[in-house]
């Protein structure tokens, strides 16, 4: 009920920002503004709401999925870096200069080209102008950037909340109107549950609707064992172990539910999403580790999250609290895989200059 009034309050504040994007939309519509085509594959991942429905896990998919035989480039915004403009992200680069998701591709992918920059039309020529070896594109969380035309729109929507239950901005969480999800060529709902139904998925479909040449598709995210930030030391999660939690990402449920079925005790600290940890950040988590009354505890991150805690390294070495990040990789549920590499794979073969 509660939820309902705030949202009904904030109603006229969204009816406005919506006027603000149906106008846009409508110049679009009206090739009064046009998106530009460029004569390179350009892939889109994307969602209508703010954050949450794995977006960077699904680039790393892609990544996976494509870089043995192309040569990738990542394109992303560097959201809350201090740099501005084009930039290709140089090894040693930090939050600071390509923000969180492009230093976790950085490091987990040497031999991709990853790219920052806020408007992504003036920067896929500059990329391609500095790395003429560049095959296809990536751009992640680009839905809204409709300067460029993607060759392949990938529209990500939580399975807790599909953008079918959700509202503008600021009443709920979605940047866009729902009905935006027709400009995307695949749908993917996402961090599903290993339970899902066949029923369950048809009643999703469904409520989407998707228009005749959508396809959609079920994820889910896997949790791998955890390692140590900076040195990497493999380590095995049991069930008598205890868990702080710390994570500024959109969503952590679907990471505190995976956890409370494999430990002990779950306890949460938890910010903004992209959040840079400040000193009294550490010493807030330090502190809240240190009286925790428990044995065989342990902090947890996510890699999104680690690549923000590299600005505290030194701090965080010397006192030598027990970090580990715990890896998250996307699956598809039953056949989803093989039918949406095919689409992906369609796509590029069937990519005309």
């Amino acid at each position: 009920m509660r939820n309902l009034i705030i949202r009904i309050l904030l109603s006229p504040l969204a009816l406005i920002y919506g006027l603000g994007v149906s106008l846009r939309n409508f110049f679009y519509s009206k090739n009064l503004l046009k998106g530009v085509e460029f004569d390179i594959p350009v892939i889109s991942v994307g969602n209508l709401s703010v954050g949450g429905a794995g977006k960077t896990p699904h680039v790393e998919y892609l990544i996976r999925l494509l870089k043995d035989y192309l040569q990738i480039a990542t394109l992303s915004r560097g959201y809350k870096r201090k740099t501005k403009g084009f930039r290709i992200a140089q090894p040693g680069d930090t939050v600071i200069q390509i923000g969180d998701e492009p230093v976790q591709f950085l490091k987990k992918f040497p031999e991709v080209i990853v790219s920052v920059a806020e408007n992504r039309m003036f920067a896929i020529p500059e990329m391609i102008t500095n790395h003429p070896e560049i095959q296809t594109i990536l751009l992640d969380d680009a839905f809204q950037h409709r300067s460029v035309k993607p060759g392949l729109n990938i529209l990500l929507t939580q399975y807790q909340l599909p953008f079918t239950r959700d509202w503008l901005l600021p009443s709920g969480r979605l940047r866009e109107w729902r009905t935006a999800y027709r400009r995307a060529d695949i749908i993917i709902i996402s961090k599903c549950p290993d339970t899902l139904t066949i029923e369950e998925k048809n009643r999703l479909k469904n409520e989407i609707n998707p228009l005749p040449n959508q396809r959609i598709y079920f994820s889910k995210y896997e949790y791998s064992n955890p390692y140590k930030i900076f040195t990497e030391e493999a380590f095995q999660l049991k069930e008598y172990h205890n868990v702080l939690v710390l994570s500024a990402i959109a969503n952590t449920e679907y990471l505190t539910s995976y956890l409370s079925s494999k430990v002990q005790n779950v306890r949460s600290l938890e910010f903004e999403d992209h959040h840079l940890f400040t000193n009294y950040d550490i010493s807030r988590m330090e502190r809240i580790f240190s009286t925790w009354e428990v044995d065989n505890k342990i902090i947890l991150t996510t890699e999104k999250d680690a690549a923000r805690l590299e600005l505290h390294k030194k701090y965080l070495e010397e006192h030598q609290l027990p970090i580990y990040i715990i890896p998250a990789t996307v699956s598809f549920l039953e056949d989803d895989a093989t039918r949406f590499n095919e689409d992906v794979k369609d796509f590029l073969l069937g990519f005309k200059v």
